[in-house]
């Protein structure tokens, strides 16, 4: 089994129930194939760097989940078919990305990076 991310955009017309309730049916159609559901973010409503279905904002989901081959290719077949969806991204991650991620989450990297305490030092 390996591990995937999937970036999902929708529409932003969707109210903020409508948008979970639509990322809810997916993750129980994951986990119906047999994936196993590692994390979830919501990065919210964001600005495209161009048009897309003349929308120009989307809102964004990451998912990251572990899975056979043959789930994603039935999971992208299902956001080709939601008119919701304005575009998706599926990665297989590697041991890189996993480490990566794994820091991220526990907050080593990114905006909620913990710093170190500053050393002070005495003059004498």
């Amino acid at each position: 089994m390996n591990q995937y991310e999937t970036v999902i955009v929708l529409t932003p017309v969707l109210s903020d129930d409508e948008a979970k309730r639509s990322l809810d049916v997916y993750k129980e159609m994951l986990t119906g194939l047999g994936a196993e559901m590692v994390h979830e973010e919501r990065w919210g409503l964001k600005q495209l760097a161009y048009p897309i279905k003349k929308k120009t904002t989307g809102i964004y989901f990451v998912i990251e989940y572990k899975a056979d081959a043959n789930v994603v290719a039935k999971l992208e077949l299902q956001f080709n078919r939601d008119e919701q969806m304005l575009r998706y991204l599926t990665i297989r991650l590697d041991k890189f990305s996993l480490d990566y991620n794994e820091r991220k989450r526990r907050g080593e990297i990114g905006k909620g990076r913990k710093e170190p305490a500053a050393e002070t030092t005495t003059n004498a």
